[in-house]
């Protein structure tokens, strides 16, 4: 665990309790945060939280708790992880980095908050150079010349003085539409989260630049009804990021005027789509091969099961279910095997996997399930080469599968 300028770093799985930084109002404020998802991020503890397998970034009265991930329960290298963290997140397009550079990633103290926050504020400032466009919506009011409809009911009940003025419902072309409203709601969101850095400066200088519309209440409703077109699709990504920070925003959750802001991922969820996408990369110039992910079938009366992944060679197929954490020398559950050799017989795969992170990679051993033609092992796979997430980690996969990844085109050529 790291402290320093209101700043703490913690891994998964790993007891936080109150201290000189971390307050009894920030354990009152995580606790209710808890209470609004179900108890799923952590686990309340005599005077502290204990993590469970989210990590992420959460912040509440100025205090940042950054949540990291790790697979082995001596290493407590901060910036490795968040190294890690950071390019899971980026090739899984939960995050992109590229948006705010390396200098800003680097920086010192420099959190997943801050990369969400100056992600947004370079798109709005492309939106902003490329031209802010105009919507047509409807508006009910007086106006001082009849046009559009005018509303009878209303137009006698507030102008039966004003004779000179019209109660109307009509069209407005101009830039205070429902996009630029949401837009203009998680910018303010994160002007209150970046009083006292850098980016705060920033912030107030897009709001110059960016037109006055009306304040409107959020939730995932609103988002729902953006009409998507040619014109909006510069959006796409700006609203993404804004649907993140607005609907994991919660004003005033603790006793006090206090606000937080949690962006929380499930590290189980981010290492099998991590792991897909590298599959996918890899396979991508192999001929007859191909990789699928969350595929159903029907199990029982409705029920469905879904393996993490598959990969079909030819005709034959490879299952592989993902597993965020180091069972070391332990053997898979019971439970676990029974769901691999279902998988198996319901995808006719030849060879299922279970696979595990780990610090020494541990290629699979495939043994046949008994008086049955297909297989089942554990593959443990060392994640990490020279400091850094691997690169070739679908390769390796691949491999153990026996598809010759010398089918791609020679990257020596």
């Amino acid at each position: 665990m790291r402290q320093g300028n209101k700043i703490i770093q913690v891994f998964e799985h790993e007891l936080l309790q109150v201290g000189e930084q971390f307050q009894q109002k920030h354990l009152k404020a995580f606790s209710k945060l808890n209470a609004l998802h179900d108890d799923m991020y952590f686990d309340l503890r005599y005077n502290g939280i204990k993590f469970k397998n989210f990590v992420g970034v959460i912040q509440v009265d100025g205090l940042t708790v950054e949540i990291l991930p790790k697979i082995d329960a001596s290493e407590t290298n901060e910036e490795l992880w968040q190294s890690v963290l950071i390019e899971m997140l980026r090739t899984t397009k939960k995050l992109q980095v590229q948006k705010v550079g390396n200098a800003n990633v680097s920086r010192q103290n420099i959190h997943l908050l801050d990369i969400y926050f100056e992600w947004f504020l370079n798109e709005l400032e492309l939106l902003i150079h490329n031209g802010l466009i105009k919507q047509y919506y409807k508006q009910t009011k007086n106006v001082k010349a009849l046009k559009g409809k005018l509303e009878f009911a209303g137009h006698l009940r507030k102008n039966l003085i004003h004779k000179e003025r019209f109660y109307t419902t009509h069209q407005i072309y101009d830039k205070d539409h429902l996009i630029h409203q949401i837009l203009s709601k998680a910018l303010y969101i994160i002007e209150d989260f970046t009083k006292g850095t850098y980016l705060y400066s920033r912030c107030k200088s897009v709001r110059l630049d960016f037109p006055e519309v009306k304040e409107i209440k959020v939730d995932k409703t609103t988002f729902s009804r953006v009409k998507k077109g040619r014109k909006t699709a510069p959006y796409a990504t700006a609203l993404e990021i804004a649907r993140l920070i607005i609907l994991n925003y919660a004003p005033n959750i603790s006793a006090g005027d206090e606000k937080m802001l949690a962006l929380l991922f499930d590290m189980n969820n981010l290492w099998e789509v991590y792991v897909l996408v590298k599959l996918k990369q890899e396979a991508a110039d192999l001929e007859n091969v191909e990789v699928y992910g969350q595929q159903s079938r029907e199990f029982w009366q409705g029920i469905t099961i879904r393996p993490d992944i598959v990969v079909k060679k030819d005709d034959e197929y490879f299952v592989i279910d993902t597993k965020w954490k180091n069972i070391q020398n332990f053997n898979p559950s019971t439970q676990d095997l029974r769901q691999m050799y279902v998988y198996n017989d319901y995808w006719k795969s030849v060879r299922a996997m279970l696979l595990y992170p780990a610090e020494v990679s541990m290629p699979p051993d495939f043994k046949n399930f008994r008086q049955r033609d297909h297989q089942c092992a554990v593959g443990k796979l060392n994640i990490l080469e020279r400091g850094k997430l691997k690169s070739n980690l679908g390769r390796e996969i691949l491999e153990w599968y026996h598809i010759p990844i010398s089918e791609k085109v020679n990257e020596s050529q």
